[in-house]
């Protein structure tokens, strides 16, 4: 995160990409005070051939015992309850201009959980359709994730409403359990960006305003290894659940130096920061 004076964001112009084909997601997040126009904004962007279409959910009420059938990348994984309501959804920002984005960072593969219902693209059409701001749709996409089951990779989820701006990392903890997540307010004022690794290190605990995280965040870690408690360190959600490789962190941090020196010319921020020495 870093603080910035007023601006208008606009989407980057130009990335440095890989030489060889790997996932390549971007989301800038930015506060209310970091905007010029006083709104929060987040955006997403995605390459290749992926998401090409602007879809519309209209709103809908349901009657008592609908279900509503889950379709991730490969057919229909499940069914859940239908609610009676649903808010109409307009790409990935519903009716309440709550804003939706995201970029996979991948992590640690003994995580994936194959039984889980939800990846992450439908997780989030059904938190747009259930939820009307930033607090609620954390409160439904880890809910929906924890009942019904996550096989997704790592994720960073972008969180938007008219007021606040979050940033949700959530992971599985293998077959059959239940995902561990932490979700992190922006604070207003500041700039935030996420490109294929965690940026979530350490964490507040016990400020609920602030941060939000899974009863197994932490006991999961030291359960796998990740964490050590008797070493002193703080926790951090990065580091236990994707230590990146070289690759990752110079393909990532690289699309952030590029943003970075252009919010901020006068920081004078250093090429070595696309080395991973930025966080």
């Amino acid at each position: 995160m870093f603080r910035i004076p007023l601006i208008l964001l606009g989407l980057l112009g130009a990335l440095i990409l890989p030489t060889r084909s790997l996932p390549a997601c971007t989301s800038i997040l930015v506060t209310r005070s970091a905007s010029a126009t006083g709104s929060p904004m987040i955006s997403y962007s995605c390459d290749g051939e992926f998401h090409p279409r602007l879809g519309l959910l209209p709103a809908a009420d349901y009657p008592a015992g609908a279900w509503y059938e889950i379709r991730g990348w490969d057919g229909v994984k499940g069914r859940i309850p239908q609610v009676p309501h649903t808010w109409k959804v307009v790409g990935l920002m519903n009716e309440h201009q709550l804003s939706l984005g995201e970029t996979t960072f991948g992590g640690r593969e003994e995580l994936m959980n194959p039984e889980g219902y939800f990846d992450y693209y439908p997780l989030m059409l059904v938190t747009l359709q259930r939820a009307r701001n930033a607090r609620e749709a954390i409160d439904v996409f880890t809910s929906l994730a924890e009942r019904w089951g996550y096989c997704g990779e790592g994720e960073s989820i972008s969180i938007a409403d008219t007021r606040e701006v979050w940033l949700l990392e959530i992971v599985g903890t293998g077959k059959g359990g239940k995902p561990a997540w932490v979700a992190l307010r922006i604070p207003d004022g500041m700039v935030c960006a996420t490109a294929n690794r965690s940026r979530i290190h350490t964490f507040p605990l016990n400020d609920p305003e602030n941060c939000r995280y899974s009863a197994n965040v932490i006991t999961h870690a030291e359960k796998m290894g990740y964490y050590q408690k008797s070493s002193g360190k703080p926790f951090s959600f990065s580091e236990a659940y994707n230590p990146p490789s070289t690759e990752q962190v110079r393909y990532s941090d690289r699309r952030i130096w590029s943003l970075w020196r252009r919010l901020s010319p006068s920081a004078k921020f250093s090429p070595e920061f696309s080395n991973g020495f930025g966080q």
